[in-house]
């Protein structure tokens, strides 16, 4: 009987990883099924684009896993059974169980509300595709006149506020920040943020904590109110609570404790990458959801489900964070340089050429995940192609 692989969420770790485990594990003994709720790949560090009006290329899954012998189940994973090992899907044909024997778990992020009243009934967040198109078809409906206000200060909020006011000129963007604006980058690349958004008219409020968001308006704890047609919602992010519900052990915010191979400490037949693991990088501190974190933590992880399966030697992956790279618009960006300790270093990267650098590896990272067959083909693709290519036999 072969070897059962389910693998939860096609995004930038889970599509990783189902494609370099069809790679590397031979389909006779292994079988390897991705769960994903859209039928398409998400380039997630884009969707402020695609709110802001953008077209993103079109990268469905169904042809990103072709001839890799990935079976692609698009459904919503509403239970996590880590006793029984089942997950439970929903699609339109209903509900539906599918056993495993080895589970990556890898459902990322959404939007946090930060326990605000009504965020989540009047707010908007680019977290998630249907909500970044939601956000687009009111930014639509607004035109070239209306007031848009961004609650949050990180780097999602920074780019949404930027390539709002980039994409549409006519709009009145705001951010408000419980902080300061860039105050965790150094000094030259805050000058340069500070500079990007004088020149797009963004207003800043700073040292400003919501207390409630309205329909059209959110409203500040001192009470100062912010009018608003449109309130984006970019304050942080949180995992799904189907973690936490499974009996893995997580921690406060949800996210699954792992070992340095990402096997549940509490649950081993569960590897968990991307934003929902918990983990210490290298320099001592819990490794940030982003981007980087989801290819360092999938390549620990397959590594080590290759490893566990085959006998073969576990590679270590650095779990490294160099630094935070952030586009402010399309034609400007900051790459932000850190130490080991994750102290932010004077050197900084701006203007041009880093939002070039940023879109280069925003489009390799994509370009990478929808060829999992790209380079010498291994058994499992030769495999796969024989069956595909060989005579069949029609009955009469």
């Amino acid at each position: 009987m072969k070897h059962r692989i389910v693998v939860l969420g096609a995004g930038y770790a889970g599509a990783f990883s189902a494609g370099y485990l069809a790679r590397q594990l031979h389909p006779d003994d292994f079988e390897i099924t991705v769960v994903n709720a859209e039928p398409d790949f998400v380039e997630r560090l884009r969707l402020h684009q695609l709110a802001a009006g953008q077209e993103l290329r079109h990268r469905p899954l169904a042809e990103v896993f072709a001839g890799t012998g990935v079976r692609l189940r698009v459904a919503r994973v509403t239970a996590v059974d880590v006793e029984d090992r089942t997950v439970t899907v929903a699609d339109g044909d209903g509900i539906d169980r599918l056993g495993y024997d080895t589970l990556v778990y890898a459902l990322g992020s959404t939007a946090a509300d930060q326990g605000v009243p009504d965020v989540h009934e009047h707010a908007f967040h680019v977290a998630a595709r249907p909500s970044a198109l939601r956000l687009r078809t009111r930014l639509d409906e607004l035109g070239e006149d209306g007031k848009v206000l961004v609650v949050g200060g990180n780097l999602t909020a920074i780019e949404a506020a930027t390539e709002f006011a980039e994409s549409r000129p006519g709009l009145r963007v705001g951010l408000v920040t419980s902080g300061e604006l860039g105050g965790w980058l150094g000094a030259k690349a805050r000058r340069h943020l500070l500079r990007a958004f004088e020149r797009f008219d963004i207003s800043v409020h700073e040292h400003t904590t919501i207390g409630r968001v309205e329909k059209d308006a959110a409203v500040a704890t001192d009470g100062t109110v912010f009018t608003s047609d449109v309130t984006v919602w970019a304050a942080g992010f949180a995992v799904h609570p189907i973690a936490g519900a499974s009996g893995l052990e997580v921690i406060a915010n949800g996210q699954i404790t792992v070992d340095r191979q990402m096997r549940s400490v509490s649950h081993p037949d569960v590897y968990v990458a991307g934003d929902s693991v918990f983990v210490i990088g290298e320099n001592g501190r819990p490794l940030p959801m982003s981007c980087a974190s989801a290819g360092f933590t999938a390549m620990q992880a397959t590594a080590a489900i290759i490893g566990d399966r085959t006998g073969r030697k576990i590679s270590t992956t650095s779990l490294s964070y160099v630094g935070n790279h952030i586009s402010l618009g399309r034609r400007d960006g900051i790459f932000q340089l850190v130490d080991g300790d994750a102290h932010v270093r004077s050197w900084a990267l701006c203007g041009r050429t880093a939002a070039r650098v940023k879109s280069t590896i925003l489009d390799t990272a994509a370009w990478t995940l929808s060829h999992p067959t790209f380079g010498k083909p291994s058994h499992t693709y030769r495999a796969v192609a024989a069956r595909e290519h060989s005579p069949r036999v029609v009955a009469a």
